[in-house]
């Protein structure tokens, strides 16, 4: 560094005189971040042609993603040795060497950062891999997304914190600051609390799980789909399309309903009202006869009874299973329309009808007209 120090000194002192001191530093400043930025550059080109074919996954995206904030490093670092190396403070010195000094900070926080999404990434990818369980990928999923946006945030947190305690006058006051903010941190606390309360429950949701992506989940009364888990809400895409957006506090605190929560599978109840006369065992085997035919049916539970009698009618229930919940609603609508045009063309009087004696009201009707006469 002296060495750097002294050539950059005797460089600087052949154009004195020609041009102020301020615009030949500028001058070099310029020059020294251009050619860092083109160092930089070869470097990565190097790099990348030296470990072709010889890096590991996690290696070659760690690689390609670190190229931006490891420019920022060289950059900040190399212009801070040249600016040491200035015979003349420029006019904005403190203010230059406390942006380096900013930028410095900010590559060690992005360099965490890219470094937990790559592992995270990495990880994910293979967990995943050949994963038929939809369940425990949906988990690892939610799991791993929520636990890296925490951490990223709280890399986040620190990078600020330590640009704001590099500030003289915050490093100078920072401990009377925190001994007199009883009241005002109070005050802070109570303002920030649903924040906080969020950002608390995507931790607990995280390692507990009760809603994970993917899930299907019955809450407010609303049916649909768990689209997004960010950081302090819930995005639910509904039946129809419509998105219920929930914070995530209402997960571990309110009672709601997960038809996903052990097994994707969903049952579903079919209902038919037939007459008497129906002939239930030839019902049962079209019924079964329709679900084999059905690629909606994943061949699990398929069952029917008659679960009801009524005055003109009885009840049929048929409980079928299907992988999801939307193609438990188009099985069970495939499985009521068919039976029910098998019934209209092979067993017509199966249907629901009012009886009428015809005989018995003859007979009456006989008997009123002999009194009448």
């Amino acid at each position: 560094m002296q060495n750097i120090t002294v050539t950059i000194s005797d460089a600087l002192a052949r154009w004195q005189g020609l041009w102020p001191d301020w615009l030949v530093s500028l001058a070099v400043l310029g020059a020294a971040a251009f050619l860092l930025v083109f160092v930089h550059a070869l470097a990565m080109r190097v790099l990348q042609w030296a470990f072709r074919g010889r890096l590991s996954e996690f290696g070659r995206k760690l690689l390609r993603r670190i190229g931006p904030p490891t420019r920022l490093g060289l950059l900040v670092t190399g212009l801070g040795v040249v600016l040491q190396g200035l015979p003349e403070r420029l006019p904005a010195y403190d203010l230059v060497e406390r942006g380096l000094l900013f930028g410095f900070i900010i590559f060690l926080g992005w360099s965490a950062i890219t470094i937990v999404n790559t592992a995270s990434e990495i990880y994910l990818r293979r967990a995943l891999r050949g994963s038929e369980d939809s369940v425990l990928s949906r988990k690892l999923l939610t799991q791993v997304r929520l636990l890296r946006r925490t951490v990223v945030l709280g890399l986040g947190f620190l990078t600020l914190s330590a640009m704001l305690m590099t500030i003289p006058s915050v490093r100078q006051y920072g401990v009377s600051l925190f001994a007199s903010a009883g009241v005002a941190g109070l005050a802070i606390g109570l303002a920030a609390r649903p924040v906080l309360s969020n950002l608390i429950a995507g931790v607990q949701l995280a390692i507990t799980q009760p809603v994970r992506l993917g899930d299907e989940v019955l809450v407010e009364g609303e049916f649909g789909t768990v689209e997004e888990i960010q950081t302090t809400y819930v995005v639910i895409r509904l039946w129809d399309w419509r998105r219920l957006v929930v914070p995530l506090s209402y997960f571990m605190e309110k009672p709601f309903q997960n038809w996903t929560r052990q097994s994707s599978s969903i049952l579903g109840s079919v209902f038919w009202y037939v007459d008497y006369a129906t002939p239930i065992e030839a019902v049962r085997q079209k019924f079964h006869e329709l679900l084999k035919e059905s690629k909606h049916w994943d061949g699990q539970v398929g069952v029917l009874h008659v679960t009801d009698t009524q005055e003109r009618s009885i009840q049929l229930r048929g409980l079928v299973s299907a992988a999801s919940s939307g193609a438990s609603s188009d099985l069970r609508n495939e499985i009521r329309e068919k039976l029910i045009t098998w019934l209209q063309e092979t067993y017509p009087h199966a249907l629901p009808r009012d009886r009428i004696e015809v005989g018995s009201l003859a007979k009456d009707l006989q008997t009123a007209m002999s009194t009448r006469h």
